[in-house]
C-alpha cells in the first residue's frame, strides 16, 4: 500500500476496489466533505480481510498524512451524520447501518493509532478541525467543534436507540469508539491537571443534562439486562447477504492488540458471573465518565504557559475541578418502583433517572468476584442515598454480603484494591444500626467455601466477623498495611454493640484477634528495647530515624489493640446477655489480657472485662457439679448465668462509630484505577510506553496495579480521632 495506490480496473475485484478506497484514504491527497468518495468508502462490503501488518501500515501512512487530509476529522464527521440517520430511522434496518459500522469501524482504529503513538502532549496531531479553505456542504456549520459534534451523536445514539438484533452490532462498536476517544486520558500523568488535553472527554462533560441522563440510564439498563449479541455472521447478515468477517471488521479485529477489542471473543461463565460482552463494556465506559474530573486554572490565576518556571507555580491551591454531569446524574438515581422526594413532596428539580434498583441489586450480586462491578457499588453506595437505603432496607443482604465475603476470603487471589473496595463497602454498610442488626436474624445454613472451619447454622453477621477477622491475619502475615487493619477494625467496632447470638467459632476468632495483635505489639516493645540497649554502639541520623519509625509504628498497634478491647467491651456491655458464646471465649482465654492490666492506654477497658471475668468465675467457682467441667457445662453455666447478669460495676463508654468520608480529591486513585481494570478486561490494548496513568510492569505478564485509596474514616476513640489518609 503505497501513498499513491493504484486506480482499480472496470473489471476489478471487490478487494481490489476496497484496497484502492483504504488507499485513498490514508494517503496525500485530500477529499473534501461532500466527495462521494466517503460514501464508496463507508459502503464496502464486509467481505474482505487485511493481515495485521497491513493495518500497521495504513495507519503509520495515515498518522503521516492526516495534519495535510484532515481525513481523521471528516470520517468523524461522517459518522455523526449517520448516526443522525440511524436515529432518524429508529433502530430499522437499514444501509446506513452499515455505513455507520464502517465509519466506527475506520474512525476507531486510525483514531487510537494517532493518539496511542501522539509525539506532544496536546495531541495535535488528532487535527480535529478542517482547514479555513475547506469546502463544505451548506447545511455543515465551520464553527462548530468536531469532537463535540460527534460525541453528541454517538451518546444520542447509545442513550435513546434499545439494543437490538439490529442494533447490537453499532451499539458496541460505539461503546469501543468511546473507549479509544476517552483513552487521551492514559496519556496524562497520574494527578489531573490543566494541561491534560481530553477533547472527546471535555465534550461528553459539555453535553445537555437531558442526554447525560438517558446515557447514564442506558449503560446501567444494558449492564442489568446483560443483552447477548448475535453471532458476527447473523449481526452482518442485516447488511449483506454475505456472512463472513469482511474487511473492516479485519481491519478492526486483526489488529485487535493494537487496536480494538476484537467484536467475537469468546465469553463465558465463570465465577465473576455471566460474562457479557455490551454489559461489560456498557460498565467500562459509564466508569471512566462518573470518575472524570477536569481540572482547570481559577479565574485570575492563569500564568503564562510559555514560561516554563512560571508554569509550574500553578499548584492545586490555584485549580478546581468542574462538576462532573454523570457522577451527579448517578447520585440522583431513583429507584423506578419509588422515590421517596416524590411522596415527601420534595421532586428532584428536573429530570432524573430511572432505574430498576431491585434488578440493579440483583444484577451486583451475581458478578461482584469481578473488580468492575465493586467499583459501581462502592459508587452507588458512596455517592446515592436512595440506593444506600434501598440495599439497607433489602432482607436479602446476603445476595450482596455472601459474594463480598466469599471474595475477601481468597484475598490471596485479588488486588489490594479490590480488597480495599470491598472493606470500604462493608464500612459503609456497618455505618447503619439497622444493617448490624439484621445480619445476625440471617442464618445461614452452611458456608461451603469456607475450608478451615464448618460453619453450620451460623449467621451472616458471625460469618462477617469470621471474615473481617481473618483478613486482618492475612494482612498481619502478607500485606501488613495500616489502612487495611483500620477498616477491618473500624467495620467491627460499628457491628459491635448491635452483635446478636455470636457464633462460638467468631467468638473464639475475636479473642484471637487481641492476642494476634498483641504479639505484634510485644514484639515491637522487644525490639525498641534492643535498639535502646545498643544505641550507644549505633550513633547517627539513621538510629533516630529506626526509633522514629519503630515508635509510629508501636503507636499503631496499641491504637488496634485498644480498638478490639472497646470491640469487646461494647459487646459486653450492650449485648452481653445475648452473647454467652463470647463471655466463654474471653474465660477460656483470659491469660491473653494479663500482661496489659496495668498499661495506661488498656486499664480502664480492661477493668470491664476483668469485672466480667470476676462475676461468671466467682460463681462458677461456688457451682458445685459432678466431675469435670466440659465444654456444654460451662457453656449451659454461662448462659443460665447472664439471666442474673446487671451490668454492676461496668464502665460506659461512649460507642465507637466510624464513617468512611471520600477525600475531596478521590480522582488520583479513582481515574488510574478504571483505566487499569478496563485494560485488563475489555481486550482493549494500549502501548505500555504511551501510559502515563500509572507505573506499568513492562515484564510482567499479567500487571496487578496497586495503589492506596485517598479516604478518611473518622470515629472516636477518647478524643483521639482515626484517619486513613496515606
Amino acid at each position: 500500500m503505497g501513498a499513491v495506490p493504484s486506480t482499480p480496473r472496470h473489471t476489478s475485484t471487490t478487494a481490489e476496489t476496497a484496497e484502492y478506497l483504504i488507499g485513498t484514504f490514508v494517503g496525500e491527497k485530500s477529499f473534501p466533505l461532500a466527495s462521494d468518495f466517503w460514501q464508496k468508502l463507508l459502503e464496502l462490503p464486509l467481505t474482505l480481510r487485511w493481515a495485521l501488518d497491513r493495518v500497521q501500515e495504513a495507519c503509520e501512512l495515515f498518522a503521516l498524512n492526516n495534519h495535510h487530509t484532515r481525513h481523521l476529522a471528516k470520517i468523524l464527521v461522517h459518522l455523526s451524520w449517520c448516526l443522525e440517520e440511524a436515529i432518524r430511522t429508529s433502530g430499522a434496518p437499514s444501509p446506513v447501518y452499515l455505513k455507520a459500522v464502517n465509519a466506527v469501524y475506520i474512525s476507531s482504529v486510525f483514531l487510537k493509532y494517532i493518539i496511542e503513538n501522539s509525539q506532544s502532549d496536546n495531541i495535535e496531531e488528532l487535527c480535529l478541525s478542517l482547514h479555513e479553505n475547506e469546502p463544505v456542504p451548506k447545511d455543515f456549520t465551520t464553527d462548530q467543534k468536531i469532537e463535540y459534534l460527534v460525541m453528541h451523536n454517538v451518546l444520542t445514539f447509545l442513550g435513546s436507540i434499545d439494543v437490538s438484533p439490529t442494533t447490537s452490532l453499532l451499539h458496541q462498536e460505539l461503546l469501543n469508539f468511546v473507549l479509544v476517544a476517552m483513552s487521551t486520558q492514559l496519556l496524562s500523568g497520574p494527578t489531573p491537571g490543566p494541561k491534560d488535553v481530553n477533547p472527546f472527554l471535555d465534550a461528553a462533560m459539555s453535553q445537555e443534562s437531558l442526554l447525560v441522563n438517558l446515557v447514564v440510564r442506558r449503560l446501567l439498563l444494558s449492564y442489568i439486562m446483560r443483552p447477548h449479541l448475535p453471532s458476527s455472521g447473523a449481526a452482518y447478515s442485516i447488511f449483506s447477504e454475505e456472512s463472513q468477517q469482511g474487511v473492516l471488521q479485519r481491519v478492526g479485529s486483526a489488529a485487535a492488540n493494537l487496536v480494538l477489542l476484537p467484536f467475537n471473543y469468546l465469553v463465558s461463565s465463570n465465577s465473576e458471573g455471566s460474562r457479557n460482552q455490551l454489559a461489560d463494556c456498557s460498565l467500562h465506559v459509564l466508569l471512566i465518565l462518573i470518575h472524570y474530573h477536569k481540572c482547570v486554572v481559577s479565574d485570575g490565576l492563569i500564568t503564562d504557559r510559555s514560561d516554563s518556571a512560571t508554569s509550574d507555580t500553578v499548584s492545586k491551591v490555584n485549580t478546581y475541578f468542574t462538576v462532573n454531569p454523570y457522577s451527579k446524574a448517578l447520585e440522583n438515581a431513583r429507584d423506578i418502583e419509588f422515590d421517596r422526594a416524590d411522596i415527601e413532596g420534595n421532586a428532584q428539580n428536573g429530570p432524573v433517572v430511572r432505574l430498576p434498583f431491585a434488578s440493579l441489586f440483583d444484577t451486583l450480586g451475581m458478578c461482584l468476584a469481578d473488580e468492575t462491578a465493586v467499583l459501581l457499588l462502592y459508587s452507588l453506595l458512596q455517592g446515592n442515598s436512595d440506593f444506600l437505603e434501598y440495599v439497607l432496607v433489602r432482607t436479602d443482604l446476603d445476595t450482596l454480603l455472601m459474594p463480598i465475603l466469599e471474595t475477601l476470603y481468597s484475598a490471596s487471589r485479588r488486588t489490594s484494591n479490590q480488597i480495599y473496595m470491598l472493606l470500604i463497602i462493608l464500612l459503609i454498610l456497618s455505618q447503619d444500626s439497622s444493617f448490624n442488626a439484621s445480619i445476625h436474624k440471617m442464618i445461614l445454613p452452611g458456608v461451603p467455601w469456607y475450608k478451615e472451619h464448618l460453619l453450620h447454622q451460623t449467621s451472616l453477621g458471625s460469618l462477617m466477623v469470621i471474615i473481617l477477622i481473618r483478613t486482618v491475619q492475612y494482612n498481619l502475615s502478607k500485606l501488613r498495611d495500616v489502612y487495611l487493619h483500620t477498616t477491618c477494625l473500624a467495620t467491627l467496632a460499628n457491628m459491635a454493640p448491635h452483635v446478636h447470638r455470636l457464633s462460638a467459632y467468631a467468638s473464639q476468632r475475636l479473642v484471637s484477634l487481641f492476642y494476634m495483635l498483641s504479639r505484634k505489639y510485644n514484639k515491637l516493645v522487644e525490639l525498641r528495647d534492643d535498639k535502646l540497649q545498643t544505641k550507644t554502639i549505633s550513633t547517627g541520623d539513621s538510629l533516630v530515624e529506626d526509633m522514629d519509625h519503630m515508635s509510629a509504628e508501636l503507636q499503631i498497634y496499641t491504637d488496634f489493640l485498644r480498638i478490639v478491647l472497646e470491640i469487646l467491651n461494647a459487646i459486653l456491655t450492650y449485648a452481653l446477655p445475648r452473647n454467652p458464646e463470647v463471655v466463654y471465649a474471653i474465660m477460656h482465654r483470659q491469660e491473653v489480657f494479663q500482661p496489659f492490666r496495668n498499661h495506661p492506654r488498656f486499664a480502664e477497658l480492661l477493668e470491664n472485662i476483668y469485672n466480667v471475668l470476676d462475676f461468671f468465675n466467682s460463681r462458677m467457682d461456688a457451682q458445685r457439679t459432678d466431675g469435670e467441667w466440659s465444654v456444654e457445662k460451662v457453656l449451659l453455666f454461662i448462659i443460665n448465668t447472664c439471666r442474673s447478669w446487671r451490668g454492676d460495676g461496668m464502665k460506659m463508654f461512649t460507642q465507637l462509630h466510624f464513617s468512611y468520608e471520600q477525600e475531596s480529591h478521590p480522582e488520583e486513585f479513582f481515574i488510574p484505577y478504571v483505566w487499569q481494570l478496563v485494560l485488563s478486561r475489555c481486550g482493549f490494548s494500549f502501548s505500555s510506553e504511551a501510559i502515563n496513568l500509572f507505573p506499568v510492569d513492562l515484564h510482567a505478564n499479567k500487571q496487578v496495579y496497586y495503589e492506596e485509596p485517598n479516604i478518611n474514616l473518622k470515629g472516636e476513640l477518647n478524643e483521639h480521632r482515626v484517619r486513613l489518609d496515606p
